[in-house]
């Protein structure tokens, strides 16, 4: 062995004496030292890497507090109690309604199959693991990092448990890092018998057979199967384990409560093959057992449907969980000391807020006291489902997003409405819409639409009697106009109506765009949009501010039935704002309140211009647009109103108000759609606001009269006085409008406005009239066509009415203006330059009628004998006929206000002929001499040519 080994120890040192050897080593050398040297650096970059890592995580989880055995232990269980709410007068409505029922179990009473089932699936090492699986949580960072089509997760039970009861399920690196931090230490306080029954109890699971979602073992195992959570066999405990994975994907039931569709139902059974294969796969189950469960039918265990238990108030339930959840997010909030207004500057702020505001009153049991009045409730839903002219239900097809079947909807006119007590805030009822099943949108509170002519009282005669604009009946100006830079050309109501100047009052209950859009115009500078804002108006954009539109109700976003009618509250309420409210207090588990409202008066407008508007909006009731809601009511009372419309009837409104109450009432398609249809059965749109109004009055006046029909009327302010003006500039009377006739008196403001400069709006004037409208005449008008000794309306003043908007002159004293006069005259013509058109007469017995001239500057006609003589003159308002004398021929031409004529009409012959000889007759005897060549015919010269 000794030689052997030394002949091969010859031949070692034989090689390495060789030349490429020597190569061999220094290559290898300089290898083993970049390995070295690679090494190094990649155990530096580690250490580095996990330095980083560490001080990034710590950086993530720095503000989480640390919490203690007791806090944690408190808030894993904390999900036993359900809240209940209240209606006013401390009457009962029931549970919560959160759409999620859960039913706790403990761990002894559930079949281990599905202990086995829901480890296999959801955390394979829980029993060996402290809280986290490191490779599956490195797995789940590389996944996110290289943003992989596949994310398997990475979260254990444990895990699951901290994000649902403790944190929330906003998808961040800070609530994983503290997701995992709080994890670990959960497993410090709780044994793994513990963690695993609370995780059953807090999973969710679907929902059941009636269409509630649903969540904890024991609530699945009944809502699914019908059975008890510990009677579930392998197969259902494998479906059972296999949901939360994608809850409502593998939940066999519908919203509706609807068993699903075959191919609806396969992803579930898909999964709960997945689960038998990992239970298998981890030993828990035989390849027998597998192969058995796998072959079982599971659909035929399934619950049958069940009916959704009745719920008489599901607007109400609902309403009354949003505004609780956005109570207790502010005071989470607080608690935390954020201040509570950034939630509504800091999204991600406000849904972690929620998300922990929405835990709270599903699981502390708070007793939630509403102000609802139980019996106007019912009594307004009724009246609603009772009202027979709504309008045309229409129908479409669409695709359910859980079977794929093609389902019919529907889609009918819907209403919001509700009763504000003025004084305080409280709402005392609302209607949500038609139907909870069609649409879940509560139409009182949440559905934004804009609000047409109810906002005209708000924000341009409101703020403009505010500001010593106008006066209760002060002229405001009813002409078209049209904006040089935008082209914008609104209309009335009836688009071919300009009443030129007219009263405030007037206007505003007839509700004339015009006026109110000319009268914004004049006081926007002041940005009066500002009202709506302390008036709670949510949603105003800046283009809200500046839009001449925003006057007639074109908000960007729109408004609600509770903030329109809130605001008119506020002028019931003297000019203070008081903030709806549906939530009187919440009380918690041992009696403690921790909300409760406080009313906060905010001052909008005066009391005296509050008085003004409200004596305004009594004339809508009796004679302007809603004077239908006044005469369908049972009772009387103190009211004043505004109704509205927007383009195309897409939306109606009625809102009214006495001393003590507001209602708002709305109407309008979902999707929006002009209601103006089927009128002959349902009446016109306006009309059916106007009765569904007065119908809701009448219902709650029924439940409370002396409240709803209060005789208390609104009580004039001492600075609200009565004064005379002009009525058409709106100053003090001058001796020209004394002697016009058009001084009228009217409510105004003392404090800021009374008319005190004289009027300058008439002028001395000689006129005459175009198509009906009065215009100055000209030097060159002939005199017989023009009125002498009228008055006329001063250049000055015209300027003024129409403003930088501009307009026709001449529209502004209409002839079926409630201020024109025969004694007042129009503006200045402008003329063109050219002769009128020519006219065609006619004979009618010995009257003489001839047609209008196309020109539209005629101010009359002259009747022309053929001889030269002027026959008769008429005015344009004389009309177009003139007796003559038969024996002549006669035409007329046209005059216009420069004193032009048109080329003559046709002639119209009434001459008798000249007689004709009778020709001697000759003898035949007699040779007949030839015939004298006869001189031509002269063509005498027509004096009408």
């Amino acid at each position: 062995m000794k030689e052997w080994l030394m002949q091969i120890n010859k031949k070692i040192e034989s090689l390495t004496n060789m030349k490429w050897m020597r190569a061999f080593r220094i290559t290898g050398g300089v290898i083993w030292n970049l390995s070295l040297l690679l090494l190094i650096m990649l155990v530096t970059f580690t250490v580095f890497a996990g330095a980083v890592g560490a001080g990034y995580f710590a950086s993530l989880v720095k503000d989480e507090p640390l919490r203690s055995k007791e806090n944690m232990r408190e808030l894993i269980f904390n999900y036993e109690e359900t809240s209940e709410i209240y209606f006013a007068d401390n009457i009962y409505i029931g549970k919560l309604r959160t759409d999620l029922e859960r039913r706790e179990t403990s761990l002894k009473d559930v079949s281990p199959t599905v202990i086995d089932a829901v480890l296999a699936t959801e955390d394979e090492y829980f029993r060996e693991h402290n809280g986290i699986v490191p490779k599956a949580v490195l797995r789940g960072l590389l996944q996110d990092f290289t943003n992989s089509s596949t994310q398997t997760g990475g979260s254990t039970l444990t895990q699951q448990l901290i994000k649902n009861q403790i944190l929330t399920n906003e998808v961040s690196y800070e609530r994983k890092a503290k997701e995992i931090l709080l994890a670990l230490r959960l497993e410090k306080f709780m044994t793994k018998q513990e963690i695993l029954e609370a995780y059953l109890n807090i999973i969710p699971y679907g929902r059941n057979s009636s269409g509630r979602n649903i969540a904890g073992i024991e609530t699945a195992a009944d809502g699914i199967f019908g059975i008890k959570a510990s009677q579930l066999n392998l197969p259902q405990a494998a479906y059972i384990a296999g949901i939360p994975q994608a809850p409502f994907a593998h939940t066999p039931f519908t919203q509706q409560g609807q068993l699903k569709t075959a191919q609806a139902l396969q992803p579930g059974i898909d999964r709960m093959k997945t689960v038998l294969y990992r239970m298998k796969e981890a030993g828990y189950i035989s390849e027998s057992d597998y192969q058995e469960a796998i072959a079982y039918d599971i659909t035929q265990d399934f619950r049958e449907p069940e009916a959704r238990p009745e719920d008489r108030y599901p607007w109400l339930t609902y309403e009354l969980e949003n505004r609780a959840r956005k109570i207790i997010a502010e005071i989470l909030a607080e608690q935390d000391g954020i201040d509570p207004k950034r939630l509504q500057e800091e999204n991600q702020l406000l849904e972690k807020y929620t998300i922990l505001a929405d835990r709270d009153i599903r699981s502390k049991g708070y007793r939630i006291y509403s102000t609802i009045n139980q019996q106007m409730y019912d009594a307004m839903k009724t009246a609603a489902e009772n009202f027979q002219y709504y309008g045309h239900t229409y129908t479409t097809t669409a695709v359910d997003k859980e079977t794929g079947e093609e389902i019919t909807v529907e889609m009918p006119v819907q209403v919001g409405s509700i009763v504000i007590e003025n004084k305080t805030g409280r709402i005392l009822s609302f209607v949500g819409g038609r139907d909870f099943n069609i649409i879940e949108l509560n139409h009182a509170t949440q559905a934004y639409r804009p609000n047409g002519s109810t906002m005209k009282p708000l924000l341009a005669y409101g703020p403009a009697i505010e500001y010593g604009k106008i006066g209760a009946g002060s002229p405001v100006v009813d002409v078209k106009f049209k904006r040089s830079f935008d082209g914008y050309s609104p209309k009335n109501y009836f688009e071919n109506e300009e009443r030129g100047i007219m009263p405030a009052r007037e206007a505003l209950a007839h509700s004339q765009n015009l006026t109110a859009l000319r009268l914004y115009d004049d006081i926007l500078s002041n940005r009066p949009a500002e009202y709506l804002a302390k008036m709670g108006f949510s949603r105003l954009t800046e283009v809200d501010y500046v839009n001449l539109a925003t006057a007639i109700g074109g908000l960007t976003n729109g408004t609600t039935v509770e903030e329109n009618t809130n605001a008119f509250a506020t002028l019931a309420n003297g000019g203070q704002f008081i903030d709806a409210y549906m939530i009187d207090k919440i009380v918690d588990l041992d009696g403690n309140i921790i909300y409760q409202h406080e009313i906060e008066p905010t001052e909008v407008f005066s009391p005296e211009t509050s008085y003004i508007v409200t004596d305004m909006l009594r004339d809508v009731l009796d004679y302007g647009t809603g004077t239908r809601a006044k005469s369908t009511l049972k009772f009387s009372s103190d009211f004043a109103a505004k109704t509205g419309t927007t383009n195309d009837y897409n939306d109606v409104w009625l809102v009214g108000y006495n001393p003590n109450i507001s209602l708002g009432v709305w109407m309008g398609y979902d999707q929006p759609r002009s209601l103006n249809t089927f009128n002959n059965t349902y009446n016109q749109p306006s009309t059916r606001v106007n009765l569904l109004w007065a119908t809701l009055m009448n219902t709650i006046y029924d439940i409370d009269p002396e409240f709803v029909g209060t005789k208390e009327r609104f009580e004039k302010p001492a600075n609200v006085v009565t004064a005379s003006f002009c009525g058409i500039s709106g100053l003090a009377p001058s001796n020209a409008c004394s002697s016009a006739g058009l001084v009228r008196s009217d409510l105004f403001n003392r404090n800021v406005f009374l008319p005190s400069r004289p009027d300058d709006s008439l002028i001395s004037s000689s006129s005459v009239t175009i198509d009906g409208k009065s215009y100055s005449a000209l030097p060159s008008t002939p005199s017989e066509f023009i009125t002498m000794g009228g008055v006329g309306l001063n250049q000055e003043f015209v300027k003024r009415m129409l403003g930088s908007l501009g307009g026709d002159p001449a529209k502004l004293l209409p002839n079926n203006s409630s201020l024109s006069s025969s004694a007042v005259t129009g503006a200045a013509f402008d003329a063109d330059e050219a002769a009128p058109a020519a006219v065609v007469a006619t004979l009618e017995g010995n009257t003489l009628v001839w047609t209008k001239s196309a020109s539209n500057d005629v101010i009359g006609y002259r009747v022309y004998s053929t001889d030269g003589q002027l026959i008769a003159t008429n005015r344009f308002e004389q009309g177009r006929r003139a007796t003559i004398s038969i024996g002549a021929n006669y035409y007329v031409v046209a005059v216009d206000i420069t004193g032009r004529q048109s080329a003559p009409s046709n002639t119209i012959e009434t001459a008798a002929p000249p007689p004709v000889e009778e020709e001697p007759v000759p003898d035949e005897n007699t040779e007949t001499p030839p015939a004298e060549e006869q001189p031509p015919v002269e063509e005498i010269e027509d004096p009408a040519e």
